[in-house]
């Protein structure tokens, strides 16, 4: 059971997730009938740590104190400024080891790719920084589309608020739905958000600047509601289908059909976001031809539906 956290502040600390994590597992609220955390705020020598906004975070405790914890929480911190401290290295790894829950919010996660706790293991981290994060580090799994990722007891958030879902996920893990539900209630935030973190990129329809097939880009966007294929795609550009499909990887790094998707979709948000337009519209407009193949393309790529991204996303002007 879950009774003893300490979250290490990590220098230029992100304050939005360190309050998190303190409203998450540092209040005792055992009055309301919820479990309470002998809650310890650690750094790597136990000094006050620089915040990202301006100002030092003042600590309990040292790195030795992550010894004692069930749950060990890391921070988002200036990874690119910043190298991670021996010390912190040696605490992640010995609390893995022992079987505490390791657990990132943000840019956190480059903590636990520090300590090898990512190898071969499926993560996440904001979407601005998930490349970096592959990149960095290989032999991690990165899933960018993702709102938090448990594998093992190793537990990665995306951005931000993400670090609230990726909380009560394990506040539900140790003490079940009721409690984790109890808690965003108190805390006024839904028990779970439908969706990942793909819906909140933010991506201009725009076409991919590329050697020579520019001009059918610009073309095929001015008429995602047409019929666009492989082949029509390649008749505009005077090539073979397969000659096509070559050159547009080799300019684009994707294939036709997936940058066609792409944009039909970045198109729709935008109608979702920003018109009174029903569904079946939406997906005449885009080129879907029907709701259902436009409610399964948002399924596969932004893990929710048109729906539940307009409720999220409208533009109250509209």
């Amino acid at each position: 059971m879950l009774r003893n956290v300490a979250v290490i502040a990590l220098p230029e600390v992100a304050i939005f997730e360190l309050g998190v994590l303190c409203e998450l597992f540092g209040y005792d609220r055992t009055a309301e009938g919820l479990p309470s955390y002998d809650f310890a705020l650690c750094s790597a020598d136990g000094r006050p740590v620089p915040g990202h906004a301006g100002f030092e975070v003042g600590v309990q405790h040292d790195i030795e104190r992550v010894d004692e914890a069930d749950l060990v929480a890391v921070t988002p911190y200036g990874y690119r400024e910043h190298e991670l401290p021996e010390p912190v290295v040696d605490a992640l790894r010995r609390a893995h080891e022992r079987g505490a829950w390791v657990m990132s919010v943000c840019t956190g996660a480059f903590a636990l790719g520090a300590a090898g706790l990512l190898d071969e293991r499926r993560c996440t981290t904001h979407w601005l920084h998930t490349t970096e994060l592959a990149r960095r580090h290989p032999a991690a799994k990165v899933d960018p589309d993702v709102l938090y990722v448990q594998d093992g007891k190793v537990l990665t958030s995306a951005g931000t608020a993400a670090s609230v879902d990726a909380g009560l996920h394990l506040v539900r893990q140790e003490h079940g739905s009721a409690i984790a539900t109890m808690l965003a209630r108190r805390m006024v935030v839904p028990p779970h958000r439908d969706g990942g973190q793909a819906q909140y990129i933010e991506t201009p329809v725009q076409p991919v600047e590329c050697e020579t097939l520019q001009p059918v880009l610009a073309l095929v966007l001015e008429t995602l509601d047409r019929p666009h294929s492989v082949e029509t795609m390649a008749g505009l550009a005077h090539m073979a289908p397969r000659t096509f499909a070559r050159k547009f990887r080799n300019e684009t790094g994707s294939t036709p059909h997936d940058w066609l998707t792409s944009q039909r979709l970045l198109l729709a948000r935008r109608l979702l976001e920003d018109s009174d337009l029903g569904v079946d519209a939406i997906a005449e407009r885009t080129g879907f031809g029907s709701a259902a193949t436009l409610r399964h393309h948002f399924a596969q790529r932004l893990s929710t539906t048109p729906q539940a991204y307009r409720g999220t996303f409208r533009s109250h002007s509209v």
